[in-house]
């Protein structure tokens, strides 16, 4: 497509998709790889939640969660996601949607223990989405988790990954009078290749 060219030039969406988060990683001030996951539940009412994306791979976007929460529950039974990733200081987003899969080996093994000792015993601890009676019993069962799992906790087995393998993912970015810059990579399924669309903005 001749005129996508500048930030939206390339033929690999993941590569552009880690070229922008890696330019946010200079400007946005917090958490320049934070998403907004979107979800359904069994009833279809829409749900969504600010997440942590882990990685872009060469094929799909990672992010980690307690697989007992509400958010994985729903990713769980529906089968697919979508997120959007906005960075004010750039005024760009990526909109992507997809097929979910689990990511719970030596991958989520490896990014657990990459975290701080007191974000895994946290993992242990938090019984995510679920009622809590007060923050003070949160923290006694931090102080039990820790005695009981010690200084090297492994991942609990109810914690891990997700990996959403895109069938859509949009690049949009800020242009003068609201005239903005979209172009939407689409394909059926994940095995086809894909098709790049300019979208009116």
């Amino acid at each position: 497509m001749t005129d996508r060219t500048g930030i939206f030039a390339g033929d690999d969406p993941f590569q552009i998709a880690r070229d922008w988060l890696a330019e946010a990683e200079k400007s946005e001030v917090n958490d320049p790889n934070a998403i907004a996951l979107s979800t359904v539940d069994a009833d279809g009412m829409p749900n969504a939640r600010m997440v942590l994306l882990k990685e872009i791979e060469d094929a799909a976007f990672v992010f980690y969660t307690n697989y007992e929460s509400a958010k994985a529950t729903e990713v769980t039974q529906a089968g697919k996601a979508a997120f959007v990733m906005h960075w004010k200081s750039l005024r760009r987003q990526i909109r992507v949607r997809g097929i979910v899969t689990k990511e719970d080996g030596p991958q989520a093994d490896e990014y657990y223990r990459s975290r701080s000792l007191k974000s895994r015993l946290g993992a242990w601890a938090s019984k995510q989405s679920q009622p809590l009676s007060s923050r003070a019993s949160l923290m006694a069962e931090v102080a039990k988790v820790t005695a009981q799992q010690g200084p090297n906790p492994k991942r609990p087995s109810f914690w891990g990954g997700f990996r959403i393998t895109p069938i859509e993912i949009e690049f949009w970015a800020d242009g003068a009078f609201r005239l903005h810059d979209r172009f939407q990579w689409r394909r059926e399924t994940p095995q086809m290749a894909w098709k790049v669309t300019r979208l009116n903005p």
